[in-house]
């Protein structure tokens, strides 16, 4: 589902009350069972039964209004639907008089959001083929594909979704696990809209959030005894046992965010989250997708590239797929790739352990600048950045590898978990890295190297550099009384590496502090870098 609007019926949803039994109410005026009271009053031709009719349902009204407060979860989920900017319609079969005592007792409904109201009156003028839903989105201009409509009486919901609406039904007799009825959705209470909904409302670019990465992770079963390292939250490999002492390493990733360079983006991030296990990159697989009107030359500079930074690691390109496609607008390269390694040198960050120090290789956001720089050159001279400066930001592309540090590492006896910093930047990197490893962390946001470059190209542009993608930088968690020869090693290849924190007792999370100070550790719910995208 893709939902870019909601409906909801004001009486079995955002309104708690007592409107008595609705039986008895189409008893009295005659309405049948299988109809609904507007339906019948509809079709009255008998003006006299019409309007007896109608007051029978205001008096009915005037009852339940004396009593009436919001539903239990109401705030909330409109308050969701503010923040994720749905525009929100409701529809009632009350007089115009019930739904305004109704609305304001709904303060906390954003005006600006709030769409069309629909009341006793619009739908009994409707065009005969019209349900309440459809005329509804009809007024918003919104296909009925497009719209969750959520009721509590399901002859309401019936038509559109007939016509293809999403529709919810709220029914407190429902299993706590939702089920469908009549092809409506059913749930037991109204705050079980919230993650309903947001499964049809489009994710921002960047990660899968990382609390539906594992929802949907959890659907699998993993048990084949082979696997060694099950896919999960700030597990960037997969670990297959091939033989007794030999494991196999498996990564994937897409280069989305770079046009520029894509071929050595591509061989890097992949083979960096290899090294981060222990592994040796070996074996490449891609596919290339490329846009229409692409020309053979731009195809041959990104399989050149792809030569090249394979030929320079020692890995080998064995195979893949090339293809145009108008699904996509610009190049789009994923990779495939595995590793191998001894079973006893596997880097595995379950092993990492309270009092670990917390080592971060070259600075932040060195992918993110070599981006910026390399993508938005224009931008930034317009901003005053001097042609050398954005230069010398483009060069930043030449040091996103991190095998070299990861392979010092993974030879000390000291490290217990490597984890690279790639989307989302250093503050999300720690954040899987805490996930994976089991254990709280504690960082001194202090000793965060951050380059002049980096600085200023991100004050420029109101981004933070934590939270910028940050390939090239590489966590290193060691035991204590190996950390000072273990940056010495990683100094002496070239590679500049600080100590920026120390793990803590087992949990989740990032404790930090400033000056001494506590101080809250950034979130970044997408990449800063799609802000400029």
């Amino acid at each position: 589902m893709r939902i870019k609007a909601v409906i909801l019926h004001l009486e079995s949803t955002l309104i708690q009350t007592e409107l008595g039994d609705t039986g008895a109410i189409r008893a009295e005026i005659g309405c049948p069972a299988d109809m609904s009271t507007l339906d019948y009053i509809r079709g009255l031709s008998n003006g006299a039964d019409k309007d007896r009719a109608l007051a029978a349902l205001d008096d009915c009204e005037r009852k339940a209004a004396a009593n009436a407060e919001p539903a239990a979860g109401a705030e909330a989920v409109a308050r969701y639907f503010e923040k994720k900017k749905l525009p929100v319609a409701i529809i009632s079969g009350g007089s115009p008089a019930f739904v305004q005592k109704m609305l304001a007792k709904l303060a906390f409904i954003n005006q600006p959001q709030l769409g069309p109201v629909l009341g006793r009156e619009d739908l009994l003028v409707r065009p005969q083929a019209a349900d309440p839903v459809g005329l509804a989105a009809a007024r918003m201009a919104v296909s009925l594909q497009h719209v969750l409509a959520v009721a509590g009486d399901a002859m309401l919901l019936e038509g559109a979704r007939n016509k293809g609406a999403t529709t919810v039904l709220i029914d407190p007799s429902a299993p706590a696990g939702n089920d469908a009825v009549d092809g409506h959705i059913r749930i037991s209470h109204l705050e079980k809209l919230i993650p309903l909904a947001r499964l049809g409302i489009p994710l921002p670019a960047g990660k899968l959030p990382n609390d539906l990465l594992r929802e949907f992770l959890n659907q699998f079963m993993f048990d084949d005894p082979s696997i060694i390292i099950n896919p999960g939250v700030g597990e960037d490999t997969a670990a297959v046992d091939v033989e007794p002492e030999e494991v196999l390493v498996l990564k994937s990733d897409p280069i989305t965010f770079a046009t520029d360079s894509i071929g050595q983006y591509a061989v890097l991030i992949n083979a960096n989250d290899i090294a981060t296990s222990g592994a040796k990159p070996r074996w490449l697989l891609t596919t290339l997708l490329f846009p229409s009107g692409v020309t053979p030359s731009e195809i041959s500079q990104v399989i050149e590239e792809l030569k090249v930074f394979c030929g320079k690691w020692d890995i080998t390109l064995c195979g893949g797929h090339t293809e145009i496609t108008d699904a996509v607008t610009r190049p789009v390269l994923t990779g495939m790739m595995a590793g191998t390694v001894r079973r006893s040198r596997l880097i595995d960050k379950r092993n990492m352990a309270p009092g670990d120090r917390v080592l971060l290789t070259k600075g932040v956001a060195v992918e993110g600048t070599a981006i910026i720089a390399r993508e938005f050159g224009n931008r930034l001279r317009r901003l005053g950045i001097k042609p050398s400066e954005i230069d010398s930001g483009r060069r930043f592309l030449d040091d996103i590898s991190i095998i070299t540090e990861a392979r010092i590492a993974a030879a000390s006896k000291t490290t217990s978990a490597m984890h690279d910093v790639t989307e989302g930047g250093l503050a999300t990197a720690l954040e899987e890295l805490s996930i994976a490893g089991g254990h709280r962390i504690k960082i001194n946001m202090d000793t965060i190297p951050v380059y002049a470059q980096t600085a200023k190209i991100c004050q420029l542009l109101d981004i933070d550099p934590l939270g910028l993608i940050g390939s090239g930088s590489l966590l290193v968690c060691c035991r204590k009384e190996g950390c000072n020869e273990l940056m010495s090693m990683i100094g002496k290849a070239g590679v500049e590496v600080t100590c920026i924190g120390e793990v803590l007792a087992p949990g989740r999370g990032i404790t930090a502090e400033k000056n001494n100070q506590p101080a809250p550790w950034p979130q970044f719910e997408t990449d800063e870098i799609t802000r400029l995208f």
